[in-house]
Parts: C-alpha cells; sequence; structure tokens
C-alpha cells in the first residue's frame, strides 16, 4: 500500500472512530439498571448517561430528564463529561490537520512539510483515542465493583451500558487510524547538495622539473667526419642458428 492509500486508510478509520466517539458522549447508556418489583407492571430500566437520565416503564413509556447539574453527577461521570468533549475537539482538529498535510493535496509545497503535518494529525488522534479511554475504563471499573459490593442494595446497582463497549470500539478505531497516519508518511532528510572534492594545491618545483634541452654552443666543431657513424660502444653480431636444429 502506497502513501496516499495509507493516509486514506488512516483518516476513514479515524472518522469512524470520531463518530463513534460521539455517539458514546450522547447516547444516556452508561450504566443501566434493570428492576423488577413484586408485580411485573411494576418493572423498570434506568438508564445513566452523561447529559440525561432515562426511565423506561414496562408498559413501554420511557421519560427522560436532563442533568441541570453537573454536581449530581458520580464522579467518574463528571470526568467523562469533561475528557469526552476534550477528546471530539482534539480528534477533529488532528482529522483536519490530517487533509492540510496529504499528498493529494497542494497545501504545502514540500514533502517533509506535508509529512510532519500529517504526523502531528496522527499524534492528536492517538491523543482523542486516550482521552476517550480514561473515562470508560474507570466508569466500567466503578459499575463492576458496585455492582459486586454487597453494601448497595439491588436497586441502585448498574450495570455496564451500551455507550461503554461504544467508547471502547471508538478507541480502538482512532489508536488504529493514529497509528497509521503517524506511520504512513515519515520526513525524509533532504539530501546534501553535491561538492566537488577539493585537493590541495602546490606550485611546481622548477628545480626538479628543468628544461631538458640546451641550446646550441658557440664554439666551432673540431671534429672530424669520416662519412661513417661508428658507435661508440659496438654491439655483437647476433648468433646464427643452423636449420638443422629445427628439423
Amino acid at each position: 500500500m502506497g502513501r496516499v492509500g495509507k493516509e486514506v486508510a488512516g483518516q476513514v478509520i479515524s472518522f469512524a472512530g470520531l463518530v463513534l466517539a460521539a455517539v458514546c458522549c450522547g447516547v444516556p447508556m452508561w450504566r443501566v439498571t434493570s428492576y423488577i418489583g413484586a408485580n411485573i407492571v411494576t418493572g423498570q430500566v434506568v438508564w445513566d448517561g452523561l447529559w440525561m437520565n432515562c426511565v423506561m416503564q414496562s408498559t413501554g413509556q420511557m421519560q427522560c430528564k436532563l442533568n441541570d447539574s453537573v454536581l449530581r453527577l458520580s464522579q467518574d461521570l463528571q470526568a467523562a463529561r469533561a475528557l469526552v468533549i476534550i477528546c471530539l475537539v482534539f480528534g477533529f482538529i488532528g482529522f483536519i490537520i490530517t487533509f492540510i498535510g496529504t499528498k493529494c493535496t497542494s497545501c504545502l509545497k514540500k514533502d517533509s512539510n506535508n509529512a510532519n503535518v500529517v504526523i502531528i494529525g496522527g499524534c492528536l488522534i492517538i491523543l482523542s483515542a486516550i482521552l476517550i479511554l480514561i473515562p470508560v475504563c474507570w466508569s466500567a471499573a466503578i459499575s463492576i465493583s458496585d455492582f459486586q459490593s454487597s453494601l448497595i442494595i439491588e436497586t441502585q446497582k448498574r450495570e455496564i451500558g451500551a455507550s461503554i463497549y461504544i467508547g471502547w470500539s471508538s478507541a480502538a478505531l482512532l489508536l488504529v487510524g493514529g497509528i497509521i497516519l503517524t506511520t504512513s508518511c515519515p520526513p525524509s532528510k533532504p539530501y546534501p547538495a553535491y561538492r566537488a572534492p577539493m585537493y590541495p594545491y602546490a606550485p611546481a618545483n622548477t628545480a626538479a622539473y628543468g628544461p631538458v634541452y640546451a641550446p646550441p654552443s658557440s664554439r666551432p666543431y673540431t671534429g672530424t667526419y669520416s662519412g661513417s657513424y661508428i658507435p661508440p660502444k659496438p654491439y655483437a653480431a647476433p648468433i646464427t642458428y643452423s636449420p638443422r636444429q629445427y628439423l
């Protein structure tokens, strides 16, 4: 898979994670309570969310009420409301930043700058995955501990709602999408400009490399010329070989 394919895959996965994070934030099903009294008519289901609480009767009627005050929520839901909103903000910013640095756009001129921008967006998406994972795991741990506690009455025990599972799925998708974006285009180091090798130059030694030709002397030639040249050192005649040696 090329660079463009990795970037597109990371953006699609990250967008799916952001959608699930928004659903987890809005759906009031962080904790669910099923209570059935002596008569099945009195049975009801209570849903606790970040923004509202809903009660559904066994007859099919549902009543929802917005949480007017944050202090009425438990500590884990108070922290979850803030962390989920921060998660959505960071995830959205990182998702927009990745579009600026993708290879198929021409917002930036250098490939190294595009790679750095995509890596920053991927890091923000990974951070948003961590931000939504913390409140989801915290709320799930408190729900399990309260359900197993013997000090809490049966009607007040809460179970893990669907929003917890949606939050886990959102964190997984955001984490995978952010990792794909951060590893899709590592910044390439610019190659240094080629420079010709410089050799030290030394001036020529005129004493060692003097002229080899001497000008003729002005003195007259006193030797006699006999008409034939005899070398100063005579060479011996080559040895003759008889044809019998090769027969």
